[in-house]
């Protein structure tokens, strides 16, 4: 089954991908690989879109492990087949263990181990919120040693409008880039949290989800109820 996924090539046994809106069975303002059961749409429906994802990347379904993701910077320990620990980040070192980060604007990020040691793998979803309070910066040091990073598709710096109270703390932790008349660059917040939390690479796909209508979901642009898209990833 072809479902469309934007991967990363990183160095080391790593799988790791960022879905669409495309390739699922959901319908109406989920269509159609909707991987989000607390969106509204049929749980059956969203259960079948996780089988397709963990089917094309050829990874055990019935091990997948996601959070309750609530804006935090909780980074937990992944354990197979775990649905609904509270946090925003999930890491392991174990072979064959699938993680998923869920997002509809929200940054989706992954890091990975690339020093040489025992492999190890991180998923991370970031808002506004979790990246000024720190998320990459601890889930890379649940992974340790050197990283790498990948920014998926988030909303970009052309659709992205905050009111002072989000600009003012950015400009202060980020600097002034980030802020173009009014419209914040969580692209750009997002690679110098990797790059200040110790990543000596970080790659970033640049794709608005706010912008791509055909591609993704988002909150910015529709409000609820929507779907929702996420970055898997697990060590082969």
């Amino acid at each position: 089954m072809s479902i469309p996924l934007f991967r990363w090539d990183v160095p080391g046994p790593y799988h790791v991908a960022f879905s669409t809106r495309q390739g699922g069975v959901s319908e109406g303002p989920f269509a159609s690989l909707n991987l989000g059961r607390r969106t509204g749409d049929e749980v059956d429906r969203v259960d079948e879109n996780r089988h397709r994802l963990c089917e094309a990347l050829g990874t055990d379904e019935s091990r997948l492990t996601l959070g309750f993701q609530h804006h935090s910077i909780v980074v937990n320990r992944a354990k197979a087949g775990s649905l609904g620990t509270p946090g925003d980040s999930l890491w392991t070192e174990e072979p064959d263990l699938p993680m998923l980060a869920l997002g509809a604007d929200c940054a989706l990020i992954a890091l990975a181990r690339v020093n040489g040691a025992e492999p190890a793998l991180a998923v991370l979803h970031a808002g506004w919120r979790g990246l000024l309070e720190g998320i990459v910066e601890v889930a890379a040091k649940a992974l340790g040693g050197r990283i790498a990073a990948v920014i998926g598709p988030t909303i970009g710096p052309c659709c992205y409008e905050v009111r002072e109270d989000v600009a003012d703390p950015f400009r202060k932790r980020f600097g002034t880039r980030v802020l173009t008349n009014g419209k914040l660059d969580l692209w750009a917040a997002a690679e110098q949290a990797a790059r200040g939390a110790g990543a000596a690479r970080v790659e970033r796909l640049d794709l608005c989800t706010s912008c791509n209508t055909d591609l993704f979901f988002s909150e910015r642009r529709t409000g609820k109820p929507r779907g929702i898209q996420g970055v898997i990833g697990f060590i082969g």
